[in-house]
């Protein structure tokens, strides 16, 4: 079983997917416009043809899904984190950084008892992060 995670943004997953890829160095590998579904497609037809209809990229080694919902405008993040392992507090300053650039820090990065680096903000775009460096 291999569970991977699919994101919705309400018009702004093409954005998002190249903020993820200036600030965190994701990895485009497939992306479909709903104008490109074949004809005759009822949830495409709804939908606004230049939105991404699917995507697929990396950062690091973690695949992630993305699209512009076009079922629910109404797209919230709630309940969930992503969390981003990384090796060292430069790189997790950069990353949390880039994070919270028009996002909302929840907890700065700090020591923790589980992590010599660990915090959490919730990006422009609404979706919750963890940042972390694991205990050796």
């Amino acid at each position: 079983m291999h569970i991977e995670s699919y994101l919705f943004f309400n018009g702004r997953c093409e954005e998002a997917v190249k903020y993820y890829q200036q600030h965190l160095g994701a990895k485009l590998n497939a992306q479909m416009r709903y104008k490109e579904a074949p004809p005759g497609d009822g949830m495409a037809a709804k939908a606004n043809g230049e939105h991404i209809m699917y995507c697929n990229f990396t950062i690091g080694d973690s695949v992630l899904m993305a699209s512009d919902d076009c079922v629910n405008p109404e797209t919230k993040f709630q309940g969930f984190s992503l969390s981003l392992t990384v090796k060292d507090k430069a790189e997790a300053d950069r990353a949390f950084n880039a994070l919270a650039d028009g996002g909302q820090v929840h907890c700065p990065l700090t020591q923790t008892f589980f992590s010599p680096y660990f915090g959490m903000v919730a990006d422009r775009f609404g979706v919750n992060w963890m940042v972390i460096i694991p205990q050796q």
